[in-house]
């Protein structure tokens, strides 16, 4: 039998701010155990937590690029419920008025738009973190109080492709506002898969099996594949999908961990230490006007605005530091096709060779401009132009001042060609003999290559060819 797949995913990501959402400990990432901790963070007694504006900012950006609605104030809610990496043996968290609802975000799945909805977007504190050992557990306060924004999916994906690329492009949402690093490594971006399997047709969803935790998508594809092929076994043989959590493990199969029976009672309430915040709108009028170009915009403009194939669009827009490094170099009035030619080649390929972020490298996008007008202008031919840039990489010197030292711009003038490619004529006359007596084309090519020499690579390649063409037909016509 034919099963529907239906697939919710809830997301989260820790936010990059300098303290904790409500204490004042650094947020950053430590190896060393229980370094960045506050009295909020380990549910002392008498402890007030303190709202982290930039935290708010940061997540209301966010609802706002998934086009969610913003609520008309900041209100906090209480979750209660007793586990060792929560000290204070509850949460604070949003669910009376979370950051955003009702919003969506659009994915290119193998070459199709797919809508993916979000049901909401919330904030709120991170946990501590627990490291089993043998016969007992210890606790890392770390994490514990970190900003954490929650964004939980309406089920209404249908494939592990169709998850997993919109996890990708969720994270580029992140990186291109940024709002966090999203780095799945130092756990700053995490997620729980539910997913269910109906038969064909039906218009009743199957039982939720829930994944959780996962941090790499290569995990979150193989569960979701695992479990599509485990569930559908299952109803083949005429069984039922019990109601359960489940975890992936190294072998790329799913393990029960607990039957999940009833919801649990978290017991919310409105978080009493925290009144709320009205949002005026002249503040989150602001902040959607600081709303920057994502992904998906600047990959369609690049083929409205300036008609780039779409490999060349996929490329540019693949990442910010990318993107924001081509759009600069265009800034400064730069031709756009030899824009998108250095980029997509020189640029990215020295970036891959040296290992290096390309907001690292030595050539600027200021630098790269210049070259690229000395191609446009005719100074510089293409390649050489290309050479130039790994010249001046090795010397650590802008690549202007190389052409300036050197004197290496370009050949153009038509009398200075002819006398250096008649000179050449001279210097080669069985070369000459060749063409003209045996028609042997391929001496055009041995030419070009002499100008090339002699003139350092500076004479114009177009131009020597037509000036060689021209001098062997004539030497033709005199023997």
């Amino acid at each position: 039998m034919k099963y529907k797949v239906v697939i919710g995913l809830e997301v989260h990501c820790e936010l990059e701010t300098k303290s904790k959402n409500f204490s004042p400990a650094l947020n950053t990432f430590s190896n060393i155990p229980n370094e960045n901790v506050a009295t909020v963070d380990l549910g002392l007694p008498g402890i007030l937590p303190v709202v982290n504006e930039e935290a708010v900012r940061r997540a209301l950006l966010t609802a706002m690029a998934l086009n969610c609605t913003n609520p008309d104030e900041v209100m906090f809610d209480r979750k209660n419920y007793f586990y060792p990496d929560l000290p204070k043996g509850y949460q604070i968290t949003q669910v009376t008025k979370p950051m955003g609802r009702n919003g969506y975000l659009d994915v290119l799945v193998n070459g199709k738009l797919k809508r993916v909805y979000i049901h909401q977007l919330h904030l709120e504190e991170d946990t501590a973190s627990l490291e089993h050992r043998n016969t007992y557990s210890l606790i890392d306060y770390n994490r514990s109080g970190i900003p954490l924004m929650e964004i939980v999916t309406e089920p209404c994906m249908e494939s592990a492709d169709e998850a997993v690329r919109f996890l990708e492009e969720l994270r580029d949402v992140f990186i291109f506002l940024g709002v966090s690093e999203a780095r799945s490594n130092k756990g700053q971006m995490r997620c729980d898969v539910n997913i269910s399997l109906m038969e064909e047709g039906s218009d009743k969803l199957g039982t939720k099996v829930e994944m959780k935790n996962i941090n790499a998508f290569n995990s979150v594809r193989e569960a979701i594949e695992y479990e599509i092929k485990r569930q559908s076994e299952l109803l083949d043989k005429g069984e039922k999908i019990v109601q359960e959590t489940r975890r992936i493990a190294e072998d790329g199969k799913t393990y029960a961990m607990r039957e999940k029976v009833d919801a649990v009672d978290y017991k919310y309430f409105v978080e009493p230490n925290i009144p709320p915040v009205p949002l005026s709108d002249e503040y989150l009028k602001s902040l959607k006007d600081s709303l920057p170009e994502l992904k998906l915009e600047r990959y369609n403009k690049y083929i409205e605005k300036y008609g780039l194939s779409e490999y060349d669009a996929s490329v540019l827009s693949a990442n910010k530091e990318t993107s924001d490094y081509f759009e600069e170099v265009l800034s400064y009035g730069s031709d756009v096709e030899l824009s998108v030619n250095f980029v997509t080649t020189s640029i990215l390929s020295t970036v891959k060779k040296l290992e290096v972020d390309i907001k690292d490298l030595f050539i600027t996008p200021k630098m790269l401009s210049g070259v690229i007008d000395l191609v446009h202008k005719g100074d510089m031919s293409l390649d050489h132009g290309k050479k130039l840039l790994y010249k001046a990489i090795e010397e650590e010197t802008d690549p202007v001042e190389i052409v300036k030292r050197e004197n290496l711009h370009q050949i153009n003038d038509e009398g200075e060609l002819l006398t250096l490619i008649s000179g050449l004529m001279d210097e080669n006359p069985e070369q000459v003999r060749q063409y003209v007596e045996d028609d042997n084309k391929a001496i055009i090519n041995f030419f070009i290559g002499q100008t090339m020499k002699k003139s350092n690579r500076q004479a114009n390649p177009n131009k020597s060819l037509e000036i060689i063409k021209q001098e062997l037909e004539k030497r033709k016509n005199n023997a």
